[in-house]
Parts: structure tokens; sequence; C-alpha cells
């Protein structure tokens, strides 16, 4: 999952996104409104959590921007202020969720993951395929009953993997949705992780190589 945090409380910004990044989500980190507006021009984002009160641009006119467009993106947007007209407004300028500072992370991990889960075809919160048990929201991995360790990374891989149902999944989309725009798309990051994951996820290998195409289970 590509997420786009917008927060001009750079600790707090920084913060957020670490946390996310743990959980196997590519994350990019603006601090105010016109960066975010620039991004979102350039970046496909499943989600955007946006802060309200931003400077150079306000968050309200960044979500108008996002509606404007008609992206799948995704907005939860952030705020001091928990008021209900607050909220109200927020929602009603194109918002699909809306949380309250000060807020538990884990909560915004969940409203994170589910407003991501809107942005595709829904699938079931548990993703299975070929012998393989992926749990997103417990992060957990299964081979035919025999629970796998994977690095952050390797988990995000393999979600894209599975949510693609069998279609081939370019190494260009791999790296734009498990991976942050501060990686260099000339490396072999894609390649390497996929040989790393294809390992521990054992034999008989259930990740094929596509040749001039991709990758699929």
């Amino acid at each position: 999952m590509r997420v786009l945090v917008v927060e001009d409380e750079q600790l707090l910004a920084d913060a957020v996104a670490t946390g996310l990044r743990r959980e196997a989500m590519a994350v990019d980190v603006v601090y105010d409104g016109a960066a975010a507006l620039e991004r979102i021009g350039v970046n496909d984002y499943d989600v955007v959590v946006l802060d309200r009160d931003l400077p150079l641009v306000h968050g309200d006119d960044v979500c108008r921007k996002i509606v404007e467009l008609g992206m799948p993106t995704r907005v939860l947007m952030l705020t001091a202020s928990g008021d209900v007209s607050d909220r109200v407004e927020g929602l009603e300028l194109g918002a699909d969720d809306y949380l309250p500072k000060p807020f538990a992370f884990t909560e915004l991990t969940a409203r994170v993951r589910a407003l991501g889960r809107r942005t595709t075809v829904p699938l079931p919160p548990v993703l299975e395929r070929s012998g393989i048990k992926l749990d997103p929201n417990r992060r957990e991995v299964f081979r035919d009953g025999g629970e796998i360790q994977l690095a952050p990374k390797e988990f995000a891989v393999l979600e894209v993997l599975m949510r693609s149902e069998g279609a081939v999944v370019s190494a260009e989309q791999l790296l734009e949705k498990a991976w942050d725009e501060n990686t260099d798309p000339f490396t072999n990051v894609v390649r390497v992780t996929v040989m790393t994951l294809r390992r521990k996820l054992g034999e008989p290998p259930v990740i094929v190589t596509v040749p001039g195409s991709g990758y699929r289970i």
C-alpha cells in the first residue's frame, strides 16, 4: 500500500510515517499543502493521511483537488479539533474518514488499512492463494499451516502479488506500491527482495517470474 502523510508538525509526521512503514506500507512525507499537491500529481497513492491546518495550501483545498481529479485515492483527514461540526465539514469536502488529534496509532493504522481496501477490488480480509495465507491486519503469513517470518518489504511485495489474484505484476508496479519515492528505480531492489521472498516461502516455488513482464503467484 502506498501512503502519503501530509502534516506540518514534522515530529508527528515522521513518527506516523515510521510506524506505517513498520506495518509494511510504502510512505512518503510532506509538511505543507503545496508539496502535497505536487506529490499527488506525480505518484499514485492508495491513502493520503491529511492534516487539515496546513501552511501554503490548506488541507481542505488539497482534499478538494483530490476529489476534482477523480482520483481513487482515499483521504483520512486529521485535525486538532474533534467537534462534530468540523468532522461533518471535513467529510462534506470529500474526505473518506476523519480522525481527531490526539489519536491512538493502532486506530490510525486500522483506518488506513480499511481505506486502502476500498481503493481496490474488494477482497477477503485474509488473502489465500497457492497454499499461502496472508493476514494484512495481523502481519502474519502462513504456508500450509506453518508461519513464515518476513521483513516489512517482503511482506509488502507478497501482499501486492496476492492481491493481483494471479495477474502479472511488473517490477515497476511493485516498486510503486511497496517502496517510497526515495528508492532509486534503477537499483535491483525488487529482484533481490523477490529472490529472498521466494526462498523464505520454500518449495515448491510459488512466485513465478514472467520474462520481460514481471512476477505472479
